[in-house]
């Protein structure tokens, strides 16, 4: 795909998120989030802290836990959804302290604006614009965190050069993510609802820490995680059709007419990681 028809796919598909996320108030979809966020990371006392519209079970990590904040720190956040992370961030930093929230998706960027004001959160900043093209000053953020987010941008060079450039000397990165083991074949590549689901535009882990390197980052830290959970469903329709369902980590996509790359879909679960890694400005 071409770079700007990967950005409105990604943009497309979480807008659908965050507006079925600000129309839920309760039941079953809250549970799930909740549940699939202590999986990936989470404490149960970290998500009663923060408003309970943002915890949308999104990510898989939780980069606050490894970024080692500090009172009066400021935290920029790639890709902030509906300011999961940046609430707990600004929860660790203090009143002294600034957490700013990026989002290149309007409704995600309402969304977390929203539970910043419902519930009189003052450090903390949602900002509209690509984590390739950061609406930022050099030398700004102490720490810069992101969760499951860089691997949807298909100019990921460009994520960390950005990243870099706003991050004082000395200050950190903190990410988690999803790379891969080996190559996906085309299938899988080219299929928009694989991309949101942050597998189909996923790069091999060898050349995601080279790009951290080639920006300047130095002490780089990389702790591999569990492979992906995976299964299939398959569900019988009128007819002879069998439509297939991958659930990827407690969440399931949809894939329609995906017969002919069933062996390739079954392939995922051992070629796709989540990964966290830190890094420092020298």
């Amino acid at each position: 795909m071409e770079k700007n028809e990967v950005r409105k796919t990604v943009r497309r598909e979480y807008s659908k998120i965050a507006k079925k996320n600000s129309k839920a108030c309760c039941g079953d979809s809250k549970s799930d989030a909740k549940s699939i966020s202590q999986a990936i990371g989470y404490t149960k006392e970290e998500l009663n802290s923060i408003p309970a519209d943002s915890v949308m079970g999104l990510g898989c990590g939780n980069p606050t836990a490894i970024a080692s904040l500090k009172e009066g720190e400021t935290v920029v956040d790639l890709g902030a959804g509906g300011g999961l992370d940046v609430f707990l961030a600004a929860n660790k930093i203090g009143k002294t302290g600034r957490a700013i929230g990026v989002d290149m998706t309007p409704s995600m960027v309402d969304l977390a604006r929203n539970n910043a004001e419902k519930n009189n959160i003052t450090n903390v900043e949602f900002r509209l614009g690509e984590i390739e093209n950061l609406p930022i000053a050099d030398n700004t953020a102490d720490v810069i965190i992101s969760n499951c987010v860089i691997n949807l941008s298909p100019e990921k060079q460009r994520v960390f050069n950005e990243a870099y450039r706003v991050l004082k000397t000395g200050g950190r990165l903190s990410i988690s993510d999803i790379v891969l083991l080996k190559p996906l074949p085309e299938s899988i590549r080219n299929n928009k609802k694989l991309l949101a689901a942050c597998v189909a535009g996923a790069e091999l882990k060898d050349n995601y820490i080279s790009m951290i390197e080639k920006a300047g980052f130095r002490d780089i830290k990389v702790t591999e995680k569990q492979k992906i959970s995976q299964e299939i469903r398959t569900e019988k329709t009128e007819g002879t059709k069998t439509d297939l369902k991958i659930v990827l980590d407690g969440t399931e996509v949809d894939i329609d007419d995906l017969k002919e790359d069933r062996e390739d879909i079954l392939m995922l679960a051992n070629t796709v990681k989540s990964i966290t890694v830190t890094a420092l400005k020298q």
